[in-house]
Formats: structure tokens, C-alpha cells, sequence
């Protein structure tokens, strides 16, 4: 659910990098803004974005993409699910 997502973000302070809308505390600037994010047609500009790579994307971002700088958050399929449900709810 796009609530259990908003509450791992804010768990496992991915607002530390990223300002992402919604989020307390989340202003991050070292990573791009996720404000938006369901709008964009791609993840760290080379994955097409949709739900399924997305959650791929937060469980393991090297697997992806080998230079990103993204580290691995070692949440589970449900909780990355989650995650990114919140993510498609930012327009």
C-alpha cells in the first residue's frame, strides 16, 4: 500500500538523499528530487518506469544500473512494492 510506502521511505531515510513531497524531514539534495516521479518515463534515466522495475530498482539498484550510486536497501518484494506504490502516487 502506497501508506506502508510513505512510512519505509521515511523508515529507511531515503529522504536522507532524496526530497521527496510528503515525506517529513525528507530534503535531501545529494540525489535528484522524486517529486514528480510517477510522471517520468524512466528510473535514474535508463529504466522504463513502471511498478514491477521500480520495486526491482529499490531492492537492488546495482543489478540495474552498476554505477549508480544508489545503495542497496535490503527491504523485501512486499516492502519495495510498497515503496513504489507511494512513488506512483507523487504526479
Amino acid at each position: 500500500s502506497a501508506m506502508r510506502g510513505k512510512a519505509l521511505i521515511t523508515q529507511y531515510q531515503c529522504g536522507s538523499c532524496h526530497a521527496i513531497p510528503g515525506v517529513a524531514n525528507a530534503r535531501g539534495v545529494s540525489a535528484v528530487s522524486l517529486a514528480g516521479f510517477g510522471r517520468r518515463s524512466y528510473i535514474a534515466g535508463r529504466i522504463p518506469n513502471h511498478p514491477e522495475a521500480l520495486a526491482l530498482w529499490i531492492i537492488d539498484p546495482h543489478a540495474q544500473a552498476s554505477a549508480t550510486t544508489m545503495p542497496a536497501l535490503a527491504v523485501s518484494l512486499e516492502q519495495a512494492q510498497d515503496m513504489a506504490a507511494y512513488l506512483w502516487t507523487l504526479q
